[in-house]
């Protein structure tokens, strides 16, 4: 045997990319790039390369009011006296009538185009292929043989220069030759060569599924070829290289979303000048460099071993291409610690390729891609409020890319600007109310069906991402101007909305939807109902609301009566409740749940991403959210999405299970995701007549493996809270947790060896090991290193 060269295997094992040996023959294997707003998924095989372009302010649809039939108030209060009475059939009947509107241009995200490349090589019958995505630098590089010679491609898009590139080259010179083309996928979509070595291109976002077919977005774009050696030239709408030794393809685009005038249609070009002049290898060192001071701010590497630089058996299983890998964990075979941390930070890559500070939309359904599917069918390709778009969102601060979410953050400001109109509309209320989904032009009613379109605290969920943000800076300036203001507006919606039942005498909302669940109102097998008066997750939403902004209200010396208001009102709320077979109750009453394998588990919100309930100070609530969990997940029909399985994770990682969060991670990437690791919602499930990508399941299972190592929610940071017993030795740098910290740690054979934490605000804050614990009191800018004890041993100036 060879002695290992642990420096060489050291880096092998923590290398961070995602490795192929065979082509990617369909869009579901191909590999995505984005710079904030355009995006990109590069497929194909070595005779013909694909890039399905996608752009996220390209929707169709267009701003409308949505006509309410609601009187207000008083058609509300008549339908709630149905609901308390126990008439749900009438209630739900009025509501169908007065608070389900009929669905308009609400629209979706489209794709813009597929550009072709053609090779004129002739492949033989055996023809190695390897490609790959390294996280470290976003850049996807692929490499073939052919006719004798060794073809290369490297392809990024950069945020910095706003375009993206690809080069392509051989070892013999002369070998590059290739036809390119550009396909439109919508109606309306023209492409015409500009000169010997351009394509020019405009489209318009339509379609007739989700709107009138007649009004979207237009774009406008270009795609540039230059090259060393042979030459360029125009064949009708394509272009011919011939005989190169290296060519380069540029591409960028640009929309009149949210613009007025003309200038935006000579934007796109004017990029791929400037980037042109500037060249292809400062193009490409800008780019990484931007990029790398996102990504390069967390570390972390698992190991099984009693070393975090991972056995032998795992760096040779770490070097195996990722659909490889994937197939093996299916199947049981091994174990692969290193592939968490792999899927970990392609979370973090596709946040950082898809919402950056300056983008103009923030994450939809499938984050800046689309692999068309959600478009032709029901779904759409949208802002789901009841758990996805949320949870595109839930790894960004502790994953360290907090500016990640600016435009979520403008766009729930914007969103709040026309809630107000459906608060008022719907309901009679003030402040500000949304719903179930909304779309790039801020819908806020209720969805076209009561049966799931009522959730009522849906604007609210997706608003608690402000408050998120910050908890985790404590930045009193963006409190008061940004996170306060919005928040608040909610509050008072919520105020003025709520009623008092008249059996409990609690403040309840409703009617409303539990996401997207159903329920027995009396014997089971008796009528299915989905609107009820005061269901959990409201509950648990409001309480939240309500304490945020009465604390926030005190940190900025505002708003009296408001204070006095909101005292009153959390006081009036329901507390949590168990039900009668030891589970979490989903519903202000013990309903019998008609769909026990439903994939939305909202009313655990508390548990997480909420902090209502903790084993430590709540331990009956938390044992009946564990029961939740169990007796949904042990289910023979369970609807296993996505979404679901990282909500499985992360509820076990707060309940401080480490090993059952893994089971569930595992049978993520194992079962719900395809070979380049996008995961998927399954055919047959909320009507999906085919596999969907939907990547709240890449940022939810990303947010769960940060649950796992750290934790920071309940009032004190707690150091791997949820350690599995296959992560036996491991590091993770750079974490971010509430109050202003960030954390590193070092562990080895299950045990703390050492941790770090950095303060970038002043504060005090206990930190936990098992049955360890230390208080700590510190200024901004100090870092705190502690021994496996707990014991302070450096104290310094970052």
């Amino acid at each position: 045997m060879q002695p290992v060269d642990k420096a060489a295997s050291d880096a092998r094992y923590n290398e961070m990319k995602l490795r192929y040996e065979t082509p990617a023959l369909e869009w579901s294997q191909g590999l995505p790039l984005g710079n904030g707003r355009l995006g990109i998924v590069l497929h194909g095989d070595a005779g013909h390369d694909r890039w399905t372009v996608t752009e996220s302010t390209y929707w169709s649809g267009k701003r409308e009011r949505t006509p309410s039939p609601s009187a207000g108030k008083a058609d509300l209060e008549r339908m709630r006296r149905l609901f308390f009475s126990g008439d749900y059939a009438r209630g739900e009947a009025e509501a169908g009538r007065l608070l389900q509107p009929v669905k308009g241009n609400f629209g979706t995200n489209l794709q813009v185009c597929e550009l072709k490349i053609d090779h004129a090589h002739v492949l033989a019958e055996e023809r190695p292929y390897a490609r790959e995505l390294s996280l470290e630098d976003a850049v996807a590089r692929s490499e073939w043989r052919a006719e004798g010679a060794v073809f290369r491609s490297e392809s990024f898009a950069s945020h910095a220069d706003g375009i993206a590139v690809s080069r392509i080259r051989s070892d013999r010179p002369g070998a590059v030759s290739f036809l390119l083309g550009l396909e439109g996928r919508t109606e309306t979509f023209e492409a015409r060569t500009d000169g010997a070595a351009a394509i020019v291109f405009a489209g318009r976002a339509t379609e007739r599924v989700h709107s009138d077919g007649e009004c979207g977005v237009s774009c406008r774009g270009a795609v540039r070829i230059a090259v060393r050696g042979g030459a360029v030239r125009a064949d009708g709408d394509r272009l011919v290289v011939e005989g190169a030794d290296e060519a380069w393809i540029w591409l960028a685009l640009d929309t009149d979303y949210e613009r007025e005038g003309e200038e935006w249609a000579a934007a796109a070009e004017k990029r791929l000048r400037l980037a042109l002049d500037k060249g292809y290898d400062r193009v490409r060192e800008d780019h990484i460099r931007d990029y790398r001071s996102l990504y390069g701010r967390v570390e972390l590497r698992l190991s099984g071993s009693g070393n975090d630089s991972g056995s032998d058996a795992e760096v040779e299983r770490a070097s195996l291409p990722t659909d490889e890998r994937i197939r093996l964990l299916r199947s049981g075979a091994g174990e692969d610690p290193q592939l968490y941390a792999l899927f970990y930070q392609y979370g973090r890559y596709l946040t950082i390729a898809g919402s950056r500070a300056d983008s103009p939309l923030p994450l939809h359904l499938q984050g800046i891609w689309n692999d068309g599917e959600a478009n032709r069918m029901a779904w759409s390709c949208d802002y789901h409020l009841d758990v996805n778009t949320e949870m595109n969102y839930y790894p960004a601060e502790s994953g360290n890319l907090g500016e990640c979410q600016l435009p979520l953050v403008r766009f729930v400001s914007r969103l709040a600007e026309a809630g107000r109109e459906t608060a008022r509309d719907f309901y009679g209320c003030e402040g500000w109310v949304a719903h179930v989904f909304t779309n790039a032009w801020g819908f806020t009613a209720p969805g076209w069906h009561y049966s799931w379109g009522m959730n009522v605290t849906g604007g609210l969920w997706i608003a608690a991402q402000l408050r998120e943000r910050y908890e985790f800076g404590l930045d009193r300036e963006y409190l008061e101007r940004v996170a306060y203001p919005v928040l608040k507006e909610a509050a008072l919606f919520f105020l003025d909305y709520m009623t008092v039942h008249p059996k409990y005498g609690w403040l309840v909302t409703g009617p409303a939807n539990s996401p997207e669940n159903s329920f027995f109102a009396e014997a089971a097998g008796s009528a299915q109902h989905h609107l009820s008066m005061g269901p959990t997750m409201d509950q648990t939403l409001v309480r939240e609301l309500f304490e945020f902004c009465l604390a926030a209200a005190r940190t900025l010396e505002t708003d009296p009566e408001l204070r006095d208001r909101l005292d009153q009102a959390l006081k009036l709320l329901p507390p949590l409740q168990v039900g009668a077979r030891g589970q979490l109750q989903e519903w202000l009453e013990d309903y019998g749940e008609a769909q026990p394998d439903h994939r939305h588990l909202s009313h655990l919100y508390g548990l997480y991403p909420g902090r209502a309930i903790t084993p430590d100070a709540t331990p009956e609530l938390a044992a009946a959210a564990r029961t939740s969990l169990e007796t949904r997940k042990r289910s023979q029909g369970l609807e296993d999405v996505e979404f679901t399985l990282a909500l499985f994770a992360s509820g076990f990682a707060r309940l401080r299970d480490g090993d059952e969060a893994l089971t569930h991670l595992a049978y993520l990437i194992g079962e719900l995701s395809y070979d380049n690791l996008f995961t998927f919602s399954k055919s047959g499930i909320a009507g999906a007549e085919t596999r969907i990508f939907v990547a709240d399941g890449n940022f939810g299972g990303a947010a769960a493996i940060a649950e796992m190592l750290v934790q920071g929610h309940a009032g004190f940071v707690e150091l791997l809270p949820a350690l599995p017993g296959q992560w036996r030795s491991g590091r993770v740098l750079g974490l971010r947790v509430k109050g202003g910290l960030e954390v590193d740690i070092r562990w080895q054979d299950g045990e703390l060896s050492e941790a770090e934490i950095k303060a970038f605000a002043s504060g005090a804050t206990e930190v936990r090991f098992r049955d360890r614990s230390v208080s700590l009191t510190f200024a901004r800018g100090e870092r705190i290193v502690l021994d496996r004890e707990l014991r302070l041993t450096k104290a310094a100036a970052l």
